[in-house]
This record gives C-alpha cells, sequence and structure tokens, in this order.
C-alpha cells in the first residue's frame, strides 16, 4: 500500500517547466533547427572537394552520404551541449534588464491585482526565453565558424598532400569530433 502523500511529490505542471527550461532536453523546434543547420554546415564541404580537390560528386557520393550525416550529428551535438551551457551563463547576465522590462510592462498594464508571485513566474519565463533564443543563435554561430575553419585548414594546410578521399573523411571526421569535444568543456 502506498503512502498517502506519495501523491503530493508529483511535480506540478508549473515545476515541469521549470525543470524543463533547465534540462538538456531540447524542443522539436530546436532539433530541427539544430539538425537542419548542422545538415547545410556539414554538406557545404562537398563544393570544396568536388570544385578545388576535383572529386567526382557520384563516385564519392556513398562516403559524402556517410561523412556528412556523421557530421551532422557530432556538429548537432555541438550545438546541443554548447546551448546547455551557455543558457544558464545568459540567463544571469541579462536577468537584471528582463526584470526591469518585465516589470515596467506590467506597470504600464496598471495590473495591480498581479501577485508577487506571479510577476515572478514572468520575470523567470522571460528570462528562459530570451536565454534560450540567445544561446541558440550564438551556439549555432560560433560551432559554425569553429567548423569550417578547420575544415579549411585541415584540409589546405595539415593533410594538403594527402589522396582527396581520406583528405574529406579526415578532415571533416577530425573537425566535426574536435567541436563536439570542446562543446563539452564550454569553450
Amino acid at each position: 500500500m502506498a503512502p498517502k502523500h506519495a501523491a503530493s511529490k508529483q511535480p506540478s505542471s508549473e515545476e515541469d517547466l521549470l525543470l524543463q527550461d533547465f534540462s538538456r532536453t531540447i524542443s522539436m523546434k530546436s532539433a530541427l533547427l539544430f539538425y537542419g543547420n548542422a545538415f547545410v554546415v556539414s554538406a557545404i564541404p562537398i563544393w570544396l572537394y568536388w570544385r578545388i580537390w576535383q572529386m567526382d560528386l557520384i563516385q564519392s557520393a556513398l562516403v559524402f552520404s556517410l561523412v556528412t550525416v556523421l557530421s551532422t550529428w557530432l556538429v548537432a551535438t555541438a550545438y546541443k551541449n554548447l546551448k546547455f551551457i551557455l543558457k544558464h551563463k545568459v540567463a544571469q547576465k541579462r536577468e537584471d534588464a528582463i526584470s526591469k522590462e518585465v516589470l515596467r510592462k506590467l506597470s504600464e498594464m496598471d495590473n495591480k491585482k498581479m501577485s508577487k508571485k506571479e510577476k515572478d513566474e514572468r520575470i523567470l519565463w522571460k528570462k528562459n526565453e530570451v536565454a534560450d533564443f540567445e544561446a541558440t543563435a550564438f551556439s549555432i554561430f560560433y560551432n559554425n565558424i569553429l567548423f569550417l575553419l578547420m575544415v579549411v585548414v585541415v584540409s589546405f594546410f595539415l593533410l594538403k598532400n594527402f589522396n582527396p578521399m581520406i583528405n574529406y573523411i579526415f578532415s571533416m571526421g577530425s573537425s566535426a569530433g574536435l567541436i563536439a569535444l570542446l562543446s563539452t568543456s564550454g569553450c
């Protein structure tokens, strides 16, 4: 027989929303955004290898596909990791400004009936919304720049004398793997 107080241990919907804001799980919208961007940035080097390294698209299609899928997954993982780390930092830095803005808007609405708890909830919701947006945008921008820069450096400088197929596999794999690894440390 379960104790009576066990039902009260279940988190409320407000607590669920708060926990969701601080968890590593991402929404479907964010996942689509991350994987879409990761696919585009992972497919861009195909043009580089096709036009500059003179790799045939048809003969290399299988390798291009496999490496692009792996790279997409690693880059999307880097996006998620960095977003999680940055979201809390951004939320802390923006907290005062957002609080002032929300309180100003509430005072303009002349909403005297609102409780302090409800005002705090609105501030928290707005802070999480702003932090989520800014962390997502910066994570995508930072990882894309770092990935493409590393692909160019590895391809044209470190592996320039290698066979183009080996060059492609190692430059894409090492670049995607390295940004995924670096994203876990919060650079």
